[in-house]
């Protein structure tokens, strides 16, 4: 990635008022027009939203939307859809014990209605504020329940079963974090008390200590700061056995999105470790350590994905995909959603982009020219992802920011051109973080309170 010229959060401006505009448009366009009968909107195919049975995750993308185009713009409508939609159609994914998404669906809606009641941007009752707290502490008890046990502490286990832990879940590790901070007591037989902090702390760990390579030998793809999809475990003994890749190239290669959960993921939990009672997780590991841990992680996939990213900030799917050799020196130019050989994932870009804010803002004290870096890179992808031929213009379609990609092994895309390379879709994840991102900017641009999700917790 190119960081050469820097661009103010002023500069974004105009980008961002545009931005908001044409995200409300798409925000209606699917109200009037998607069936949520056939499920929850995962992709847009000719422009339009359509589901995929696989899991149910990105239902609470769709609402929270309604509810982050509140919280930019004041459009009380916006309000509206988020809030009756959540309460009429949010409760199956409170008590869904087969995902590991909980951190997806729920606190992008339950969390961010409850934030914004403390923010004090919406008016609401006692009662309704104890529905929405409810609502997390079951959401994070549920996917607590997801747990395997390894020699080194315990995951939360993907959809895949009780060998797999996927790099994605370190960002949805945050409903067990709000369940924890509401105050929730998770009982397991016998009533046993589970320390949910400690389960969040222990799954994040694992992930940063399995899924995160830091050049150290592992094995001949061991690149510092490459990101492994899925790690294996034998679920006799809990040992370790091998990566994998679901969605990505190989378990020896980088799913680029992957990449992306780990950044913005470690950037979230960095910046709020402050906020947590270090003495609710110290016998698992120090505030100290865990800090050290984290912070190694953090930098290592962020020099990476500068590393081995077009210059413009948006990444090709993976980076061993087999037919990047193809397009040549393919780092040291844009992105080219267009090339017919390999796909750029523009999703990757919103979530990481995030990321690499969170993790400048964590190290601005200790490391002022590193966060400036950060911040640089967060602010550029931004730039490139709000306008041409990321932002999505076109009146008829349904997205957001276009060419992303769900599943490349799978063929799961929509192809244009048959034989080439999808492109010119949208995702609901990638729509629903770029609104993330913008509002996260807006917020600092403005000078309003920082966003974030642990928001929704009181500060005592």
């Amino acid at each position: 990635m190119k960081l050469e010229s820097k661009i103010s959060l002023a500069d974004l401006g105009p980008s961002l008022d545009r931005f908001w505009e044409i995200s409300g448009k798409k925000i209606h366009l699917i109200e009037q027009s998607f069936d949520p009968k056939i499920g929850a909107p995962v992709f847009t195919q000719k422009g339009k939203y359509v589901s995929r049975g696989w899991t149910e995750w990105t239902q609470g993308f769709q609402y929270g939307s309604a509810l982050l185009q509140f919280d930019a713009t004041g459009e009380k409508e916006f309000l509206k859809i988020g809030r009756e939609n959540t309460l009429q159609k949010m409760a199956p994914h409170l008590t869904h014990t087969g995902v590991h998404d909980h951190g997806f669906n729920n606190v992008s809606t339950y969390g961010n209605l409850l934030r914004l009641m403390n923010e004090g941007k919406i008016e609401g009752t006692e009662w309704e504020s104890e529905f929405y707290r409810l609502a997390l502490k079951v959401s994070g008890a549920v996917q607590a329940m997801r747990w395997t046990k390894i020699p080194s502490g315990g995951f939360i286990y993907s959809f895949n079963g009780p060998h797999s832990l996927f790099v994605d879940t370190i960002r949805s590790c945050r409903a067990l974090v709000v369940s924890h901070a509401l105050g929730h007591i998770f009982q397991g037989e016998n009533d046993r008390k589970i320390s949910l902090i400690q389960r969040a702390i222990q799954h994040i760990l694992s992930t940063v200590r399995y899924s995160i390579y830091y050049g150290n030998g592992r094995d001949s793809y061991d690149v510092a700061g490459r990101t492994a999809h899925e790690i294996i475990f034998n679920t006799n003994d809990g040992n370790y056995r091998c990566p994998n890749s679901q969605q990505g190239y190989t378990g020896f290669s980088t799913w680029t999105r992957g990449l992306a959960w780990a950044i913005c993921g470690l950037g979230e939990t960095l910046e709020i470790l402050d906020q947590i009672d270090p003495k609710d997780y110290e016998e698992i590991i120090s505030k100290d350590e865990l800090i050290q841990e984290l912070k190694k992680a953090a930098i290592a996939t962020s020099e990476f994905y500068l590393a081995n990213t077009p210059t413009d900030g948006i990444p090709y799917w993976d980076t061993g995909a087999p037919r990047l050799h193809e397009l040549g020196d393919y780092l040291n130019r844009p992105s080219d959603p267009f090339n017919g050989l390999e796909p750029v994932d523009s999703s990757a870009a919103c979530i990481a982009a995030q990321g690499f804010i969170r993790i400048s803002n964590f190290l601005k004290k200790e490391d002022p020219d590193r966060a400036e870096k950060y911040l640089n890179a967060g602010i550029l992808i931004a730039k490139n992802l709000f306008q041409e031929p990321y932002l999505s213009t076109s009146e008829s379609h349904q997205g957001l920011i276009l060419h992303s990609i769900y599943h490349q092994p799978n063929s799961w895309d929509y192809r244009p051109e048959p034989g080439k390379a999808p492109y010119g879709e949208s995702c609901m994840w990638g729509d629903y973080h770029a609104r993330e991102l913008a509002l996260l900017l807006l917020r600092m641009k403005d000078g309003r309170p920082y966003y974030s999700f642990f928001n929704c917790i009181p500060s005592s």
